[in-house]
């Protein structure tokens, strides 16, 4: 018995096209405001993450400071800090030590995370919180567990709805340029 790549793309696909046709569009909006409102105060988005999780950060910061005329930082790029606090303390402090040097009350912190519980984005999310930053998460259904502890942290939680890493992380990207390209539009940019 052969495997058929054009049925595994098929079914890949398809989970895909449900995924987005259930995106929480309530969410999604909510996200949408949260970055209008950071960039009409003039304030920073500070982005983390993990794995496949962490270049999505990556991506958005050069989109939205390039684009969007709004200061980004991915804080998942800048690998000399991330190495280390995580020798210097540990690594569920990684995005705490460097969100203790870069933000600024009425900032956002945008936190990627597939599974919604990785110690390091939690830690980030909640430091940000206690020192007066807005927070959003976009993550998954990963195995069922419904966006992980970050939904309960957070002030907007989007969940895809798949238990799949990968399309979590395919509509991690997806809600970047959503949003990056609605801000658009909104300016005239």
């Amino acid at each position: 018995m052969g495997f058929d790549f054009s049925d595994f793309a098929n079914s890949y696909i398809d989970d895909l096209k449900r995924t987005l046709d259930n995106i929480p569009m309530s969410s999604l909006e909510a996200f949408w405001n949260l970055v209008e409102l950071t960039k009409q105060e003039g304030g920073s988005v500070h982005f983390i993450g993990n794995g496949g999780s962490a270049a999505t950060p990556s991506h958005s910061a050069g989109d939205w400071s390039k684009e969007l005329k709004l200061r980004t930082i991915a804080h998942s790029d800048n690998i000399s800090s991330f190495t280390a606090w995580s020798n210097d303390t540990e690594y569920s402090n990684v995005f705490v030590g460097q969100l203790s040097t870069f933000i600024r009350e009425g900032d956002l912190v945008v936190a990627y995370t597939g599974s919604g519980n990785s110690p390091n984005v939690i830690n980030g999310v909640i430091y940000a919180k206690e020192n007066g930053c807005r927070t959003a998460a976009v993550t998954g259904n990963y195995n069922g567990y419904s966006g992980g502890k970050i939904v309960e942290l957070v002030d907007v939680a989007l969940v895809a709805p798949t238990q799949s890493m990968e399309r979590i992380e395919d509509i991690q990207l997806i809600v970047n340029h959503i949003v990056k390209e609605a801000i658009k539009s909104h300016h005239g940019l």
